[in-house]
């Protein structure tokens, strides 16, 4: 029904992942599976509603409160997650990323400690160091039965006076960790104890694997929290700009909404990213989940293909995103070298393990989003490269 195998050509399109492969791979002619987008088109009835938008030819200020997006995001969380949410309040933001940062200013203070599950999305980082906050790494232990958090470890960081928030990543990236719900409820418990306030990053909650579930934050959460979030992920449609986020919180909401109209002027969002939301989260339940088994049937392959040729790995698919994350230390091979043979020699661009930090050494990171074809290019020139440094 949906068709997920034709190559779309993105050359030629300011696409960050293959016009500008360049500016982090010092080569222009790679094959990329990088930045966490997709090689996809994006669902047919997004790309009709934004033709019947942009038919009206007019496009003058607009707002997100409005009952069509409010009233679809309630609907996409009662029908994927079972989960009922107040959209009184619900915020709008430019990028998950922005609301992240602007949280984070809110709830801390200069030199305060920002708790952070690692390796962490590079972002995470960023967003951190660059508001003057200090990033507290709670690293986490890679088990026969998945990723795993030392909530001890985790205690023991959030009771300090000076480590005001957690940053959360759910489901976590680039691990593909799927929370559980008595993991969720330890660390809603912990934040409240220590008067921790909890920013949620959930992104990727729509794509998770097999039996795993993700459980939305505001069904555990306690004290001062938000639950940040877009459909660019699942859709593929982040060049459209546009997320949102659920903040409990009164005054903290104000806040936040005072800064992004008053000191930020961003408070009128990109119509076609409204337009794009209420499409996908109305009528684009059925794509998703093709999607979706096209995903995880791409995941499953760059395992089967792994494991035959480096059976030592026993790599396994992820509990979610299309983030395939791969442990390589078996194989006792150096990091920078692995990278200089990929682009050099085999001309293809994959994450290195320590962009995510140093508890990434020893992995790489292989966006899975694109056709099989393509994929198929991607984990034969991986496994030659390995292949050249045994």
């Amino acid at each position: 029904m949906f068709d997920f195998s034709t190559v779309v050509d993105r050359h030629g399109t300011w696409c960050t992942q293959w016009d500008y492969v360049a500016d982090r791979f010092g080569a222009d002619d790679l094959l990329p599976f990088t930045i966490s987008d997709m090689d996809f088109a994006t669902a047919p009835c997004i790309t009709e509603a934004l033709h019947q938008r942009i038919n009206h030819a007019v496009f003058g200020y607009s707002r997100w409160k409005n009952d069509e997006f409010l009233a679809a995001v309630a609907h996409w969380f009662q029908q994927r997650f079972n989960s009922r949410i107040d959209t009184d309040t619900l915020v709008y933001g430019p990028s998950v990323i922005y609301m992240v940062s602007e949280l984070i200013r809110i709830w801390s203070k200069p030199g305060d400690g920002i708790v952070v599950h690692t390796p962490a999305y590079d972002a995470f980082y960023n967003a951190v160091q660059g508001n003057d906050r200090k990033v507290v790494p709670v690293s986490m232990q890679k088990s026969a039965t998945g990723w795993m958090c030392d909530m001890t470890r985790l205690e023991a960081e959030l009771a300090k006076p000076d480590n005001t928030v957690l940053l959360l990543c759910s489901p976590q990236n680039p691990t593909g960790k799927v929370w559980t719900r008595d993991e969720l409820n330890i660390m809603a418990e912990l934040c409240d104890r220590y008067d921790v306030a909890v920013i949620s990053d959930e992104i990727h909650m729509d794509m998770v694997w097999g039996d795993h579930q993700h459980t939305p934050w505001n069904e555990v959460a306690k004290r001062k929290w938000a639950l940040l979030t877009s459909g660019s992920k699942s859709f593929n449609i982040p060049a459209l700009t546009g997320a949102y986020g659920l903040i409990d919180d009164d005054k903290s909401r104000a806040s936040y909404l005072k800064a992004l109209k008053g000191r930020d002027g961003l408070s009128s969002p990109s119509v076609l990213a409204l337009t794009a939301h209420i499409a996908a989260y109305e009528q684009g339940e059925a794509w998703l989940d093709a999607l979706r088994a096209y995903l995880e049937n791409n995941l499953h392959y760059v395992a089967e293909q792994l494991n035959a040729a480096f059976p030592q790995l026993n790599w396994q698919p992820p509990e979610a995103t299309y983030l395939a994350w791969i442990d390589l230390s078996p194989l006792g091979i150096d990091d920078k070298s692995l990278q200089k043979v990929l682009i050099e020699q085999q001309k293809v661009a994959i994450m290195p393990g320590y962009t995510y930090g140093v508890e990434g050494q020893g992995y790489v990171r292989l966006n899975a989003g694109c056709p099989r074809s393509k994929l198929e290019q991607g984990v034969e020139r991986l496994i030659a490269g390995i292949q050249s440094l045994l």
